[in-house]
């Protein structure tokens, strides 16, 4: 098993629960293909570096989970099409 930790940055016009659904599919991707969701960091409204989409903030989270190392590639396959995410980035942490 990897550790790895997923950055998401989310549309800042989300609601709380808009944002807990996001959170929650993510989840759901992450267990569905055998990894474990270890912590889940919210960062909050953040401003962007630079614009995208017309967009100046988002929300910042930071997930960190362990798997083997066909997880994070099959995450970032749903986590690329879903609307409300603005940019994502999977990392492979070191032990």
């Amino acid at each position: 098993m990897n550790n790895y930790e997923l950055a998401l940055v989310l549309n800042p016009n989300l609601e709380e629960e808009g944002k807990n659904k996001v959170l929650e599919t993510v989840q759901g991707y992450i267990t569905r293909f055998g990894g474990t969701v270890d912590k889940i960091d919210d960062w909050g409204k953040r401003k962007l570096a630079y614009e995208i989409n017309k967009l100046h903030e988002g929300f910042y989270y930071f997930i960190t989970f362990q798997g083997e190392s066909s997880v994070p590639t099959e995450v970032e396959k749903y986590v690329r099409i879903m609307e409300p995410v603005i940019r994502y980035l999977v990392i492979k942490q070191e032990a």
